[in-house]
């Protein structure tokens, strides 16, 4: 893992926030490759954060520029969003982490969600209410199965976010350096006792289920979930996910 030579703007993300806005003791983890077209919308989301971090893979788009320009920290790591996300908490500088994709957005609501959160679950991980940015009727009854996938197997994944304190993800063993299912590997460890469900949504891009096909994309990662339950090795099932 290196720093890259980019300081980008001293202002923080999010400059024109508050001051009683500005979350003072959160680090933001943002694993990225190739983000160069969703990131700043992510980036402009996030308020007045106190860090923000973006951890490039190896990206040819300009992601790192890209994330510099818009005030964020970045560092490079190995591609994959496990070692990504290993590298970033590493760097990371408070107690508070929370790892965001990066083609994930926060409406308004999310910071009063962080700070209820912080305050009264101080010992427990907290996840965002999965949603789409697609106005297709398909998208709503796939946020509804996912909130019942969550309700029901304590099962959130990495695209809802994870707002996580520093000492449980230690407790816990940390990030593997897995290439996919990271996020699965990494609330499966947590438990249902550990794990909290935010009042807030985390808006995720609708892209690759208009690409793939809304049930193909679906059937395409309830395949990948079972084969990790399986114990297939997470590097055959990426090749599958992609």
């Amino acid at each position: 893992m290196k720093n890259v030579s980019m300081a980008g703007p001293r202002q923080p993300v999010g400059q024109h926030a508050p001051p009683d806005a500005v979350l003072l003791h959160l680090s933001v983890v943002i694993p990225a490759l190739n983000a160069a077209g969703s990131l700043p919308a992510t980036l402009a989301g996030l308020g007045g954060v106190a860090e923000v971090l973006v951890v490039d893979g190896g990206s040819a788009d300009g992601t790192p520029e890209v994330a510099a320009r818009h005030g964020a920290r970045v560092i490079a790591a190995p591609r994959g969003r496990g070692a990504q996300l290993a590298a970033g908490v590493a760097a990371a500088q408070h107690a508070w982490l929370l790892l965001l994709h990066a083609d994930t957005r926060f409406g308004g609501a999310w910071e009063a969600a962080v700070r209820a959160h912080i305050a009264a679950f101080p010992a427990r991980a907290g996840y965002f209410r999965f949603a789409l940015d697609c106005g297709d009727p398909r998208a709503r009854r796939l946020e509804r199965l996912v909130a019942w996938r969550c309700r029901v197997f304590a099962l959130p994944y990495g695209d809802q976010g994870l707002l996580i304190r520093r000492d449980l993800l230690q407790e816990i063993g940390g990030i593997r350096p897995l290439p996919l299912m990271e996020d699965v590997d990494l609330v499966r460890r947590l438990g249902r006792a550990r794990l909290t469900a935010l009042d807030a949504a985390a808006v995720t891009s609708a892209e690759r289920w208009l690409r793939d096909g809304w049930l193909r994309r679906s059937a395409r990662n309830v395949l990948c979930l079972a084969l990790w339950s399986a114990g297939v090795p997470p590097r055959y099932i990426a090749r599958l996910y992609r």
